[in-house]
């Protein structure tokens, strides 16, 4: 059993930045990839970007250039730091893990992120 807890949420104008952080707790030793998706309203949720535990990561072509992610592993912690953001990145942000060999989903609680002048 993994638990999550997200933080770093909130409401920034376009062209801001924040960084969202997930901590993980308990079977922590057996996660193999980290990483976040976005649910906006009246659209499927959708993986923003995940990072192996090698550390090779992913981008969707819209998070590439302006997103970048990162993990502690010695704190169970992934991060996500988010550049130049648009009024189109508004979302709930999830953070995911995978977990064991069976890849059993994780997911924290949802973190809300809204882009707006």
């Amino acid at each position: 059993q993994v638990h999550l807890v997200e933080s770093g949420g909130g409401l920034v104008q376009p062209g801001g930045s924040l960084r969202l952080s997930c901590a993980a707790f308990g079977s922590i030793w057996n996660i193999n990839v980290m990483g976040w998706y976005r649910q906006a309203p009246g659209k499927e949720r959708e993986l923003v970007a995940s990072v192996t535990n090698g550390g090779d990561t992913y981008y969707s072509d819209s998070a590439k250039g302006r997103f970048t992610i990162s993990r502690d592993n010695a704190k169970s912690t992934v991060y996500l730091q988010m550049n130049s953001l648009k009024p189109e990145d508004t979302a709930v942000y999830y953070c995911n893990v995978v977990w064991g060999a069976r890849r059993i989903d994780y997911w924290g609680q949802g973190t809300q992120v809204t882009v707006s002048s």
